[in-house]
């Protein structure tokens, strides 16, 4: 059964086991990014992260199961559909960001909603590695950028130092 695994997750070939694993593993990632967010009580939550991480695989498998299952298809390039989620997506983040008296919420949930459709192409992809590996990044500087910050420059009065630096 482990060897079985192994052969699904070293594939090239979108198959419908391979196709489940890849989406199965999107789920995950985007689902961990997705309760984190959510755990924080921002808009998009659990839903929205593993919806858009799981898209994007699925549009990945798509970008490679067309020249496999189309081998004579010369009117068109099949990663232009990978490549529009990226397009895509930035509408989606877009909508995430608010500007209201001078201020501007979302935008990391904008960088976030992003970097999940990415995470989802890689999985769709099968770069299992790059995928996990960028997960656990993001998730890292959701959890605990914001106390590396202070603990950094929490002897730094940078408004004071923009002002001194500002005006020479």
């Amino acid at each position: 059964m482990l060897e079985h695994l192994n052969e699904i997750l070293d594939s090239t070939q979108i198959t419908t086991s391979t196709a489940a694993v890849r989406l199965a593993i999107s789920f995950v990632l985007g689902a961990i990014i997705g309760a984190e967010r959510q755990f924080r009580r921002r808009d998009a939550g659990m839903r929205t992260f593993t919806l858009i991480c799981m898209g994007s695989a699925a549009a990945m498998l798509i970008s490679i199961w067309i020249p496999q299952t189309y081998p004579n298809f010369l009117n068109g390039d099949p990663g232009r559909i990978a490549a529009q989620v990226l397009t895509g997506i930035g509408f989606l983040g877009a909508g995430a960001i608010i500007q209201s008296h001078g201020s501007v919420h979302g935008l990391t949930t904008a960088a976030c909603i992003w970097v999940m459709a990415v995470v989802g192409l890689a999985a769709g992809a099968g770069m299992f590695l790059a995928a996990s590996i960028t997960t656990a990044f993001t998730l890292f500087v959701l959890v605990k950028s914001n106390q590396l910050a202070t603990i950094t420059f929490s002897h730094y009065d940078l408004h004071s130092h923009y002002r001194t630096h500002r005006s020479k």
